[in-house]
């Protein structure tokens, strides 16, 4: 069943790059959270898109009052690797076992591919689903879109 606007998102604990537990729930009362899922590191558009997250974090939010969690199905290892390459500072969560499993409980797991859509989720400090987008694998997301999310909370 997808998550829509105005559900609380369901909660979630996955393991980032480095291996340190994350908590959707932990941000509650302290940060609006923006989680993208993604289908896998080391693609071509996923590495755009989370390249420009990094390059225009500081525009996304006012100050430090957003969080960016990325999800994928790959490993905390290849994750940690990817984010060494391309300097992410945000946290990438390894969705691998149960494979896909938090994807799965938001509507954005491709069954047939084994992997997430590229699904948005803008998630106010109260735990509930501001925004939301899905695009199809090969379709990147517009950056825009999420300011204009952000900036209406």
């Amino acid at each position: 069943m997808a998550v829509e606007v105005g559900d609380v998102a369901p909660d979630f604990e996955l393991k980032d790059q480095h291996g340190t537990p994350v908590k959707l729930s932990g941000f509650r009362g302290r940060k609006n959270v923006v989680l993208v899922f993604y289908p896998l590191a080391f693609s071509g558009v996923c590495t755009g898109e989370l390249c420009a997250i990094r390059d225009e974090l500081p525009t996304l939010g006012d100050g430090d009052d957003v969080q960016v969690l990325a999800v994928s199905v790959d490993s905390m290892f290849a994750l940690r690797a990817w984010a060494d390459q391309e300097k992410y500072q945000f946290p990438l969560l390894a969705d691998f076992w149960p494979h896909g499993g938090t994807a799965q409980r938001y509507g954005v797991f491709d069954d047939a591919k084994g992997v997430a859509l590229r699904g948005t989720f803008v998630i106010d400090t109260e735990g509930v689903v501001r925004w939301k987008v899905v695009n199809a694998v090969p379709d990147a997301r517009d950056l825009d879109e999420y300011r204009k999310a952000l900036a209406g909370l």
